[in-house]
């Protein structure tokens, strides 16, 4: 596996000042901005929103990098990250005021108009329980000085922090609480605890009223909403989840039925003569897409951006091309025509494109037809069976039957998921 100039920039550095010998003596190292930039500029190299984004040399020695200060950062054996707690609680539905023209369910394009979205819908007020809101502060401003402990392999590390950076994507102040937004457009299985605990420790010191965490991640159309609080405000790794909920500006009532109308208007066709995917969530292939459409990415770029290694976006990168909504261009990818036309769509018309494009292989039509007329979900077993029939056996290994067998489960249970409230109380047959 190649190495980029983080990789080789934090060996290099670990190399000099004997970094893992230093945090196991000391418990923790202690790192200027000056000594990072005698090899590369210090913001691009301390800057891991995921686990997985750390350097090769981290994860081996077990280390996390915390900033400090303006130009200090602490190297130790941290917990720094946390996982988002798998669950997918019913869709709400909000519509945004008839009388705004500037914004709209399908012109959400970055983190800031899908605030603006989530405010001027009314979504943030549900969720918080405010009957009003008003935007307060946002951008980049320094901490104050505060002290916490974090956990690590070693135990329990005191880290104190005098005027370090922090950034707050936005911020809504109610009767009863501020609440400071952390927002996303990348679906991720977990996330830096930082972005959300400097911020609470800054305003908590700042106000008297009650500051609540919230993540706020927008993709597909949808808005998953997590609220976390710090048990133990001067403890890093004291969060918990309030609550997480899911909330549309549109309608996402996708039936069985729908899929069917869109079985039954497809020709058929025989399996397509390319690598059948093995990448789990549909929803990230569809958030891939949505990324792509802002601009080009190159593989690097894309396991920046997700908790991804460079295998996983392999994967991710050929399912979107075996959905034709993704395609290679020189180093980059980029969307399709097709995928920036299905991107338009409302959120019914959208998953019924999806199934659309996937019917195209006889596996799929085969597992979207089985789900379609039973209540249960799809299973790994009729999964591979599938599989066994349109893909010659001989082709893969069981092993990479299984996997592959996964992901077309997955997409298909994805999509025909019941969504709303009321929508989980209802018999299609």
């Amino acid at each position: 596996m190649s190495k980029n100039r983080n990789e080789e920039a934090w060996e290099a550095l670990f190399a000099k000042w004997e970094i893992p010998a230093r945090v196991e003596a000391e418990g923790r190292f202690l790192i200027s901005a000056d000594q990072i930039r005698e090899y590369r500029e210090p913001r691009l190299m301390a800057k891991f929103d995921h686990r997985v984004n750390l350097p090769q040399i981290f994860a081996e020695n077990g280390l996390a990098i915390l900033p400090v200060s303006r130009g200090d950062y602490v190297i130790g054996p941290f917990e720094a990250y946390c996982r988002f707690e798998e669950d997918e609680p019913p869709v709400r539905r909000f519509s945004l005021p008839a009388s705004l023209e500037s914004l709209s369910p399908a012109g959400m394009t970055s983190e800031a108009i899908a605030v603006n979205c989530a405010a001027a819908s009314g979504i943030l007020c549900d969720f918080l329980g405010e009957k009003t809101l008003y935007p307060t502060v946002s951008g980049r401003m320094n901490s104050d000085r505060f002290s916490f402990t974090i956990e690590g392999s070693a135990g329990e590390t005191r880290v104190d922090v005098d005027h370090a950076q922090i950034e707050i994507d936005a911020a809504f102040e109610g009767a009863d609480c501020l609440a400071l937004i952390e927002a996303k457009r990348d679906l991720s299985e977990d996330f830096l605890i930082r972005q959300l605990y400097y911020p609470f420790r800054v305003w908590s010191a700042r106000v008297h009223k009650r500051v609540r965490p919230v993540f706020l991640v927008c993709s597909n159309g949808l808005f998953r909403l997590f609220e976390y609080e710090f048990e133990d405000p001067e403890n890093y790794n004291s969060l918990r989840l309030v609550q997480q909920r899911c909330y549309s500006l549109e309608d996402t009532d996708f039936t069985r039925r729908d899929l069917l109308e869109v079985l039954r208007a497809l020709p058929d066709r025989e399996e397509p003569h390319i690598a059948f995917p093995q990448a789990n969530s549909l929803a990230r292939v569809v958030n891939l897409c949505e990324l792509l459409e802002q601009q080009p990415l190159t593989p690097g770029e894309i396991t920046a951006i997700y908790d991804f290694n460079e295998r996983q976006t392999g994967y991710y990168t050929a399912a979107g091309r075996y959905l034709n909504l993704i395609k290679k261009d020189g180093p980059a990818f980029r969307i399709t025509e097709e995928g920036r036309r299905i991107l338009k769509l409302g959120y019914r018309q959208r998953q019924a494109a999806l199934c659309g494009l996937m019917a195209r292989g006889q596996v799929f039509r085969e597992l979207l037809a089985l789900g379609a007329r039973q209540a249960e979900p799809v299973t790994a077993e009729e999964g591979r069976e599938a599989l066994r029939r349109f893909r010659p056996p001989e082709v893969w290994s069981e092993e990479t039957l299984k996997r592959r067998a996964s992901t077309a489960v997955s997409w298909v249970n994805w999509l025909l998921r019941p969504q709303g409230e009321e929508e989980r109380q209802l018999s299609f047959f």
